[in-house]
């Protein structure tokens, strides 16, 4: 997280918190290492998570980052690129003056294009194997689900560009406030989407929780403390606001208690979570 931050501007760590007793037990990470840190890249919210090695970061999933200057685009990529690996060489291509794809030192991908205006970094999800062609589907799927969601963009793939026509080259959508992109690709790519990366939905209310699990989770997977992975393979974290606060807490026992409630849940509630922490 230090070294993301130091390499985009208006960006900070916020809070941290730290395995228990009963959560280094069930993963095997020690007791007091670090469980979640959240942060900020200009301006966009992150939270990392220390899992393990269990899954893996892939291109399916990468962050798309808008940079207005040549300077700009020049510098990150070299913080980025080094002891990573260059999927898409940073040079001009019909699509973009300047515009470069990458897996940094740590795995994550990272799409840099020279442009301005909008959100700042977007993430975006890339539908291959026998998910590609469903990227329409997803965007419209999912923007369903949403308040304030909307298709903003479909560039699709025209005869000669070396895709199947009519499919997404490039698409652009919004749930609530936050910015996502989708492409597709008919290529023989060794790697889909996987739970190393997922997307945190903050519920103030049960009825939230139970919204969008009910919708995520039909032809998907239900998976514990909050985790499922949806129809199309993408990782969802659905999850009551108040507990971030929870686990935060200076006080051991109640981050303990809050953890021993969720371990066993799989759709998690707010009751229960709450009558743990105040216990």
């Amino acid at each position: 997280m230090n070294f993301y931050v130091s390499i985009f501007k208006n960006s900070q760590i916020g809070g941290i918190s730290r395995y228990g007793e009963s959560g280094a037990k069930v993963s095997g990470i020690p007791h007091g290492s670090v469980l979640t840190v959240t942060f900020t890249l200009d301006g966009q919210e992150f939270m990392a998570l220390n899992g393990g090695p269990v899954y893996k970061f892939t291109p399916a999933i990468s962050f798309y980052v808008k940079c207005e200057t040549p300077q700009e685009i020049d510098t990150l990529w070299k913080k980025l690129s080094t002891d990573g690996t260059v999927l898409m060489e940073l040079d001009k291509y019909p699509f973009s003056d300047k515009y470069g794809w990458l897996q940094d030192k740590y795995g994550l991908s990272w799409q840099l294009n020279l442009e301005s205006g909008g959100q700042k970094i977007t993430p975006l999800l890339m539908f291959v194997g026998n998910r590609n062609g469903k990227a329409e589907e997803a965007m419209n799927f999912y923007s369903s689900l949403f308040e304030d969601s909307r298709i903003i963009s479909i560039s699709r793939y025209r005869a000669g560009d070396g895709d199947i026509e009519g499919h997404i080259n490039h698409g652009v959508f919004s749930l609530g406030r936050q910015e996502f992109m989708a492409m597709e690709s008919s290529l023989n790519h060794l790697f889909t989407f996987t739970p190393a990366i997922s997307f945190l939905v903050n519920c103030d209310i049960q009825a939230e929780i139970d919204h969008f699990w009910e919708k995520l989770t039909v032809g998907g997977e239900e998976v514990q403390c909050g985790w499922l992975i949806d129809k199309y393979g993408i990782s969802w974290q659905i999850v009551p606001t108040v507990l971030g606060q929870m686990m935060l807490d200076k006080d051991a026992r109640k981050t303990e208690r809050v953890m021993q409630a969720l371990l066993p849940m799989k759709k998690l509630d707010i009751t229960i979570l709450e009558q743990a922490y105040e216990k």
